[in-house]
């Protein structure tokens, strides 16, 4: 009985699964090109039933146009029937954004396309196409009749592929020179010289490469605000990666820099301040050729903006025993992405010092003599200023006047700005001599003030005596007077 009823619905479901394959085969588009062409061999038809187009049912005529009904060439290839061949390179946007264009269809939907003609013809890309006919198009990045998917390994858009395609023009001066005399044409070779591109090279997809920085299809001009790596906009871009632990995760490096450096003087100068001359991971990092500071290199390279401090640091103690330590330079004493601002109180033994990481306020730390006399020194010119300005302040309250000497207080700064750098040289001495100048000015600026707030009390006290005697005077000659009103009455 069950064999019977099986020999019934067996052949039943054959049947359905013929007519269902047979409606399939009715609702799949007419290509006519692509038979013809394949009978004659066209190495392209090959290429192209790999293509992620082929595979959406995507037929010749939906980009090159025409009749792909007919079998008559003519015909199908009429212009009347919007056949236009070999796109020019300016209508290959408009070809393709045909699909990847704005608005909505069934087939849109299916495919999850976006809409990224637009951003195309509004980045660097678009602009060139539209400035010479062999600008960059769709094509130059995801190739012809042979694209695959980006997530393919074998696409040329696909990370470990995408920085080699991106050289095929930035690495071209003769062509490069058509768009962007100014624009370097080594940096693929200097990315192949990063961490990025040396994880890159040997396989790993997830590190950055050119569209994690520049974008894809929307790329804009470096100097444009709203370019991902404009300068105030790169600290985020690099945080994509490098604040996501879990993506980071495989690398074992810290994901705080971003929010370590939100908080760094160099942060807060460029991120809320907008100083586009404070540094931003790309100044001391690099950019294409980005590689972390060694041991060797920290101090030059914070250098750059902080010479002096570099300077005196090469010729200092501590530039051999940091070396002999593989000690990372200046960010011992001022860490590397969060950079507070640095203060006096860094100079000595406590809490907030740094130079007891390593040293000790002890007899056997032939230093530590040294540490405290820079701290003293400091310390005599802020507070020695500090006093000069109350007495200063006294005075004028008092009504004298000291604007001179108030004046001349600015030039305290000064002496204090350089007393400070010369404590990268580390011993006592420069730091006094720098320091001289503006303790000398607050020596002379709180014996103005005392000298004023004196010869105030001497005026009130020399007044006040005046006015005793005054007042003395009177008395006595009001006294006389009344003697001779008596006497000549009498």
């Amino acid at each position: 009985m069950k064999k019977s009823l099986l020999l019934l619905v067996i052949p039943a479901l054959i049947g359905f699964s013929n007519a269902a394959a047979a409606q399939t085969q009715q609702k799949k588009p007419v290509d006519k090109c692509f038979s013809c062409h394949t009978d004659i061999g066209d190495d392209k038809v090959a290429d192209y039933t790999s293509d992620v187009h082929y595979k959406a049912g995507v037929t010749c005529a939906d980009c090159h146009g025409g009749d792909p009904t007919v079998e008559d060439q003519d015909a199908a290839m009429d212009p009347k029937k919007g056949y236009i061949g070999i796109p020019k390179p300016s209508a290959i946007p408009q070809v393709c954004g045909k699909c990847h264009g704005a608005g909505k269809t069934a087939f849109k939907t299916n495919f999850h396309l976006n809409d990224v003609m637009d951003q195309f013809m509004s980045s660097v890309h678009g602009r060139a196409l539209n400035e010479r006919s062999d600008g960059p198009t769709c094509i130059s990045c995801h190739g012809i009749h042979n694209i695959v998917e980006v997530q393919n390994s074998k696409s040329p858009v696909y990370p470990t592929n995408v920085t080699k395609t991106c050289a095929k023009c930035h690495s071209n001066p003769d062509y490069m020179k058509k768009f962007s005399p100014g624009l370097p044409v080594d940096q693929y070779e200097k990315y192949l010289t990063s961490v990025h591109g040396e994880r890159n090279k040997a396989g790993d997809p997830k590190p950055a490469t050119c569209v994690s920085c520049h974008s894809n299809h929307l790329i804009r001009p470096v100097k444009d605000p709203r370019s991902p790596v404009y300068p105030t906009n790169i600290p985020q871009t690099c945080a994509k990666c490098h604040s996501n632990k879990e993506y980071m995760a495989g690398y074992h490096i810290p994901t705080d820099q971003y929010a370590n450096y939100k908080e760094s003087v160099h942060g807060i100068a460029l991120l809320q301040n907008s100083d586009l001359s404070a540094p931003a991971c790309n100044s001391c990092h690099g950019n294409h050729g980005a590689v972390p500071p060694g041991v060797s290199s920290v101090a030059s390279v914070c250098g750059t903006c902080h010479q002096a401090n570099a300077d005196l640091f090469d010729k200092s103690v501590h530039k051999e025993a940091f070396a002999r330590a593989k000690l990372p330079g200046c960010v011992v004493c001022h860490s590397n992405h969060l950079v507070r601002p640095p203060n006096d109180a860094m100079i000595g033994f406590g809490t907030d010092a740094v130079c007891g990481k390593c040293h000790k306020d002890v007899p056997a730390d032939s230093a530590a003599g040294a540490i405290l006399a820079i701290r003293s020194t400091l310390d005599s010119l802020t507070n020695g200023r500090k006093d000069a300005e109350t007495l200063l302040s006294h005075a004028e309250q008092l009504g004298m006047d000291v604007s001179d000497a108030s004046y001349s207080l600015r030039d305290v700064n000064q002496s204090l700005v350089e007393a400070r750098v010369q404590v990268h040289l580390f011993t006592a001495g420069p730091v006094k001599s720098a320091a001289e100048p503006g303790l000398k000015i607050v020596a002379e600026a709180q014996k103005s003030a005392l000298a004023a707030v004196n010869e105030y009390y001497f005026r009130r006290h020399g007044l006040g005596v005046a006015t005793l005697i005054i007042t003395l005077l009177a008395v006595l000659l009001f006294l006389k007077i009344r003697q001779i009103e008596r006497k000549s009455r009498q």
